[in-house]
This record gives C-alpha cells, structure tokens and sequence, in this order.
C-alpha cells in the first residue's frame, strides 16, 4: 500500500483515490479486494491515510505522516542507494531502556532503528554506521526520556568486521538481494510488458522489503563482491524501463479528487 501511494500519489500533490481504483491496482499485484479494504482501514486508524467521501464513494489520500515516511522511503531507494562507498568513519550509538509493560512501544522503537539502519549492539545498545537523526525518530514515539544518543568513532582496538558480523545478519541481507537480483534479471530487456502498473508496484514493493532490514553498512568493511550492487543496478533498470508507461497507466486507471 505505501509502495502504492508512494508510486503515484507522492509526486502528485493534494489529491485523494478512490477506494475502487486502488483495489483494481493492487489486484494486479496480487492483493486480494479484502486484504486492500482492511488494510485502508488499519492505516486510516494508524493516521497514515485520511477518508474523503465523494458522493456515495469513498477516497483515501495522505497523512503529514504519511508523507514523511514516503519521503524517508524515497531518499532511502533513490538517493542514498543500497551500497555505502562514502562512510566518513563515524557511528551513531543509541541506548534505552523501556518498562517492561511497553511491549509496542519497544516494537516500534525497534522497528524504526532497524529501518534506519541499527543493529543490536548489546540487548540494549543499538549502532548505526554514519551520523543518523535518531532524535527525529526517538521525538516521534514520544521516547526522549527513555533513550540517549551518541555519535562517535571506533578505536583503533576495536574489529569492525568482527563487530559487523556480530551485530547484523549478513547472510540473510545478502540472500535477499541475491533472491530479488534472480526474480528481476529475468525482467530486464522484456520491456514494460503488457501491466506496466503492476509490475512496477511489484517491483517498488520487493525492493523495499529486501534493503528495509539493510543497515548500508560500509562496503569496505562488507564481505567481497557484496549482492546489493548488482541487485540495485537490476531494480533500478527494470524501474526505469516501467516508469513511463506505469504513470500513462495510472493516469487512466486512478480516479483521483482533490484534497478538501
């Protein structure tokens, strides 16, 4: 769904979707009619969306917050890259600690380190290569008193690659951008094909879920010939070659109304 909005609602300024196209989108891609209404709603609730009754139809566009996420998203696929070659040195450390009652709010605080790139350090002591506004996230869940922020260097004493390993999965990050680089290669050269809409929904959404757990650790410090190069220069390929007719599509797909 935010793949779906980040596609073809982001760029085109205040305007809300009807219900019924955005079932007919996602159904190329898949997504069952139910598992669109039930998801609207959850994120109606989750002030990600907002309802605009039209007559007797109903249009969903976003939130403020929303927005900020679709935006995070599309520095994190289109500018930032999934290979860090320029890392100055530097590390972002973050530690909490939360009562054990908040149970959700220590999930979404997971949740959001991972997206931005930490990795459990110690249970709870979490690094991010890079300086990272942890603040904004930790401001956002209404935790500033619970956590404290550091940037720093390592010591010389200190083994990255050892402490890399230890801290992240890298065999499960690699395994999934070999997995999205052998689903996607096949695509390339094919042209747009006949549902250039769904495909490139398909596409966004399996990117986004292959680098979400991706720190973008520093490639010198990554094992040799690292998966997320290739894989990147594959994703971005097929996304070129599907974005002009994927826009034409929703353009005569998408019943839109302005934002009221």
């Amino acid at each position: 769904m935010l793949a779906f909005f980040g596609n073809h609602v982001l760029e085109e300024g205040d305007l809300c979707v009807y219900s019924g196209s955005i079932i007919d989108v996602l159904g190329r891609a898949g997504v069952g009619e139910q598992a669109v209404r039930s998801t609207l709603t959850r994120m109606v609730n989750r002030g990600l969306l907002r309802r605009q009754r039209e007559g007797r139809r109903m249009y969903f566009g976003l939130t403020p917050q929303a927005t900020r996420v679709l935006e995070d998203g599309r520095t994190r696929i289109w500018r930032q890259g999934a290979v860090n070659d320029d890392w100055d040195g530097s590390w972002t450390l973050l530690g909490f600690s939360l009562p054990d009652s908040w149970k959700r709010q220590r999930h979404d605080l997971r949740s959001r380190l991972t997206w931005s790139g930490f990795g459990a350090l110690y249970s709870g002591l979490w690094i991010a290569p890079g300086t990272v506004d942890a603040a904004a996230i930790v401001s956002e869940l209404d935790l500033a008193d619970h956590v404290k922020i550091f940037h720093a260097r390592a010591d010389e004493a200190t083994n990255i690659e050892l402490m890399v390993r230890d801290t992240w999965d890298l065999e499960s990050i690699a395994a999934r951008y070999v997995t999205f680089d052998k689903r996607w290669t096949t695509h390339l050269g094919a042209g747009s094909g006949d549902d250039p809409i769904g495909t490139r929904l398909r596409l966004v959404s399996e990117w986004l879920w292959t680098i979400r757990t991706d720190p973008r650790l520093p490639a010198r410090h990554l094992p040799p010939a690292w998966p997320a190069r290739p894989a990147q220069d594959t994703f971005r390929r097929v996304a070129e070659q599907t974005e002009a007719p994927a826009r034409d599509m929703a353009r005569a797909l998408l019943e839109t109304a302005p934002v009221r």
